[in-house]
């Protein structure tokens, strides 16, 4: 009998450990998807890595002046030093599918880059990963972007 109420006690306590929907929900009041997410959230500093790059890049959002939305710049640093700093243009939100979605233009004019990124549910509104696709052959790749600071612009 004392076996097994003790049997019963780690159960009991293993249950209340892992809360009630397991161990990959969202903290207490954070978003579990991007569409619980305050657009102002997305305002401020940005790390982008990239797979396949060593370098991370800069990725400055803030309030966009026509929409509900972000606008901003994503700095990526040469990997040569013959090779120059790039700076594009970002502009983008968050869609009807709880999905960041931004454009990005090295011209300010013609998209030469789209990402599609999920929030990740235990980053508390501070990280996405996605797709990031280049405009000019069409090939894709896996990004991770990171909130580096918690001041927001307004």
């Amino acid at each position: 009998m004392k076996a097994a109420f003790a049997l019963l006690l780690v159960a009991a306590l293993c249950t209340a450990c892992a809360g009630p929907s397991g161990p990959h929900t969202a903290e207490a009041g954070c978003p579990a998807t991007a569409r619980d997410l305050p657009i102002e959230a997305l305002y401020g500093d940005w790390q982008a890595r990239f797979d396949g790059l060593p370098d991370a890049a800069l990725v400055r959002l803030g309030k966009h002046p026509e929409y509900a939305g972000v606008r901003g710049t994503i700095t990526r640093t040469a990997a040569l030093p013959s090779a120059r700093t790039s700076v594009a243009q970002l502009a983008g939100d968050v869609d009807d599918e709880g999905e960041l979605a931004i454009d990005e233009s090295l011209d300010g004019r013609s998209i030469s880059g789209v990402w599609s990124g999920s929030l990740q549910p235990d980053s508390c509104g501070r990280e996405f990963k996605g797709t990031w696709r280049n405009a000019a052959d069409d090939s894709t790749h896996p990004f991770t972007l990171k909130k580096t600071e918690r001041t927001r612009e307004k």
